[in-house]
């Protein structure tokens, strides 16, 4: 077969046609996915692994199959996000109404009600407080395709900025093009506060209303087109599907089953609920008067009405029945977020610093300053990462390729960086011993917390732990856990027996803690 006979390459007709667009349309050259390589349609009939397509079909299984209850949606949003106990509840309960809605209407279009009222979901609440956290937690536990956008970015006409319509779009494209699958996932829309268009704050941009009119079909129950008919490569893409045999796909998406989460600071909101509240003659909320309540308070009293005031139109409010108020984070709440939340910033900076061979651990007196500096900056939990940042960087800069492997943050470090930076340079051993007593003092608190005994190692105990560690090449916590991890239980009934508060390790104890148990009895150690 001659060159010219041999069947060309998905590659090569992807270059021909970004050529052939080069000429007609003067540089506005459009790529063409073609997955993997393989013209669209073509499908891998070697057998073997499970094929994407395989995998799609199962996570959409899962997805599509709802089975969880509110109680269990909050134990899950407790992990990551602290405290706005009643905001989690709520959009437990919100969540769970919604999809086992949407699995009632799957399993029969009898149970499709004309009557039912989408549970989509308006969140209040300043900035850094987990708006936006807790909606992408939620979606990745039911296991459905999440998309955050900024509304400001959409325009009435779509013309100037996005249309409305692109959010659908971009779900589609999240779900890897399952439209089965998008048409069950989950719209956040934040700064929704910004296309309210008249009454509220002022600088309100005009045009917001024509954006709510927009959004009106995608909140209920409307069809989109799944290619924009602006999107050249979506079209080139559709016909070498159908010229390559390849099945028809679906065109369109309907918004019925998607759930719409929209959010916003909503700065000024406070007035209108005020003034409402005493022109109704009910002042006093919760023992107070109008006047004295905060804006947590205030927040939990809004209505329609006041959204109708802000600049919102009926029609637009009343498909968002869900309102919930998220709490300001005080510092002991932004302590709390890098203590125990799962999803802590602690955590990636812990990963950067391993990345260049670093281990590192935070003092609490150290997370109790970031915590407050972060409170002082007002934009809630995102001020964590930017203290932390500011007062890292030049650690990050200046330790990596040197012969320091541990790095202890403590209040100093927070309060003046530059300074306990020259003082770790000038005697970089101080800081590695004063790393590894913090981490035996750790993992006492941790034991207590597992197992309900505290185990106090006295100075003799804790260099000869430290020695010992550094001989086997394990951290402290991984020796001492080698050590005293297995007997856990054991301890602690010696702990009841004994009466004690706490147990006290000498290196005796250390080498066999078995031989401590008369100790710990007789309290001879107390001696």
């Amino acid at each position: 077969m001659s060159d010219k006979d041999k069947p060309r390459s998905p590659e090569e007709i992807q270059k021909d046609l970004q050529d052939f667009l080069k000429d007609k349309l003067g540089g506005q050259v459009f790529s063409i996915p073609m997955g993997s390589g393989e013209m669209p349609g073509s499908s891998d009939e070697s057998g073997g692994e499970e094929s994407p397509e395989d995998e799609q079909n199962k996570r959409k299984e899962e997805a599509l199959k709802f089975s969880l209850t509110p109680r269990q949606v909050k134990e899950h949003l407790d992990r990551f996000v602290i405290g706005q106990e009643q905001a989690k509840k709520a959009l437990s309960v919100a969540v769970c109404d919604h999809y086992n809605n949407v699995k009632l209407s799957l399993q029969s279009e009898e149970n499709q009600r004309d009557d039912y009222i989408k549970q989509n979901v308006i969140l209040l609440g300043p900035t850094g407080v987990g708006k936006t956290y807790l909606i992408r937690t939620i979606a990745q536990l039911v296991g459905v395709p999440f998309v955050k956008a900024d509304i400001t970015k959409f325009s009435e006409t779509g013309y100037v900025g996005g249309d409305v319509d692109d959010l659908v779009r971009e779900l589609v494209r999240m779900a890897n093009g399952d439209i089965e699958l998008a048409e069950h996932g989950i719209i956040f829309l934040d700064e929704i506060d910004k296309i309210a268009s008249q009454g509220g704050t002022l600088g309100k941009d005009v045009s917001g209303r024509g954006v709510q009119t927009g959004l009106l079909k995608l909140l209920e129950d409307t069809e989109v087109n799944a290619r924009s008919p602006n999107d050249i490569s979506s079209q080139f893409q559709e016909m070498f599907q159908m010229r390559s045999g390849g099945k028809a796909a679906k065109r369109t998406v309907c918004t019925r089953h998607i759930l719409f989460v929209v959010s916003g600071a909503f700065s000024g909101m406070e007035e209108f609920i005020k003034k409402r509240l005493q022109k109704g003659n009910i002042g006093f909320v919760s023992g107070k008067d109008s006047d004295e309540l905060d804006r947590d308070e205030l927040f939990g009293q809004v209505t329609t009405q006041d959204f109708v005031e802000y600049g919102f139109e009926p029609e637009f409010i009343g498909r968002l029945p869900i309102r919930v108020s998220l709490n300001s984070l005080s510092s002991d709440d932004l302590f709390t977020i890098l203590t125990t939340s799962e999803g802590s910033i602690l955590n990636q900076h812990a990963r950067n610093f391993d990345g260049y061979g670093l281990q590192v651990a935070f003092t609490p007196e150290a997370l109790e300053k970031v915590s407050q500096i972060a409170y002082d900056e007002r934009t809630g939990a995102r001020g964590l990462m930017t203290v932390l940042e500011s007062r890292l960087r030049e650690f990050k800069f200046h330790l990596p390729g040197g012969d320091l492997q541990k790095l202890l943050i403590t209040e100093k470090v927070i309060e003046d960086p530059e300074k306990a930076l020259l003082e770790l340079i000038e005697n970089p051993q101080k800081d590695v011993e004063e790393f590894d007593r913090f981490q035996v003092r750790q993992f006492g608190i941790d034991y207590e917390q597992r197992f309900g005994v505290r185990l106090v190692l006295d100075d003799s105990a804790t260099t000869m732990a430290i020695s010992l560690a550094k001989e086997l090449d394990l951290t402290v916590e991984g020796y001492l856990e080698n050590v005293f991890g297995k007997h856990g239980e054991f301890l602690k009934k010696i702990k009841e027996k004994a009466g004690r508060e706490s147990l006290l390790v000498t290196p005796q104890v250390l080498n066999n803690p078995v031989d401590g148990v008369d100790l710990w009895l007789r309290g001879e150690e107390d001696s």
